[in-house]
């Protein structure tokens, strides 16, 4: 019986790092599928369409919501994010695993409809030093900043949803801790026991 594949899904407050992470995961671990998020915000510079986002207009998202072609999605900041359902199903199916890096509301529906998958927060070293990186990346007003911070100590209060944490203060130490949870994910004896028993009572 051939394996199906695991969602992974990493959450965490906005500026924590989740991209860059995800990002230098993929480098060690290519065989990995990411799931592409649709939205409706703005493409921002060195952004690439179908590489960063699916970048839509509000018309055709909500199109999507209405086929249920949406895995999860969510209003951010006034704009819409969501994933499409069809490339992540399809890909665990097939047996691949997938990561998919969304917010927590997204997270939490995924968690409704796909309880199966691994659910991963990851967390600054401190808040004071979230602060910093959301001011340093230059891309928030003094409101927005205020309001992202407000939003992340909500978002950690869920932190007993998830399935493991992982804690920002080193991007190669994050990297290799989310590789840990993969790989001891992988080899849990209930995601394999048919393949298992079938493979080694066969040697007897």
């Amino acid at each position: 019986m051939k394996r199906k594949g695991t969602l992974f899904v990493v959450c965490g407050p906005s500026g924590v790092g989740k991209g860059t992470v995800c990002k230098e995961l993929l480098k060690v671990k290519p065989e990995i599928g990411l799931s592409i998020s649709a939205t409706t915000r703005e493409r921002r510079k060195g952004e690439t369409e179908g590489v960063s986002y699916y970048f839509i207009d509000r018309n055709e998202f909500e199109d999507m919501i209405e086929s249920d072609e949406l895995l999860e999605y969510a209003e951010v900041y006034g704009n819409l994010y969501g994933t499409p359902k069809k490339y992540v199903l399809e890909q665990l199916n097939k047996g691949y695993d997938i990561i998919l890096e969304i917010d927590t509301q997204g997270a939490m529906q995924i968690k409704e409809k796909y309880p199966k998958g691994v659910f991963v927060f990851l967390l600054p070293p401190s808040m004071e030093e979230l602060r910093n990186r959301i001011v340093t990346r230059g891309r928030d007003s003094k409101d927005n900043i205020e309001k992202r911070l407000k939003c992340a100590n909500e978002e950690i209060d869920f932190i007993s949803e998830y399935d493991y944490y992982i804690i920002n203060d080193d991007l190669t130490g994050a990297v290799n801790s989310l590789v840990s949870i993969i790989e001891a994910e992988r080899c849990k004896v209930k995601n394999d026991i048919c393949k298992l028993i079938k493979m080694y009572k066969e040697e007897i």
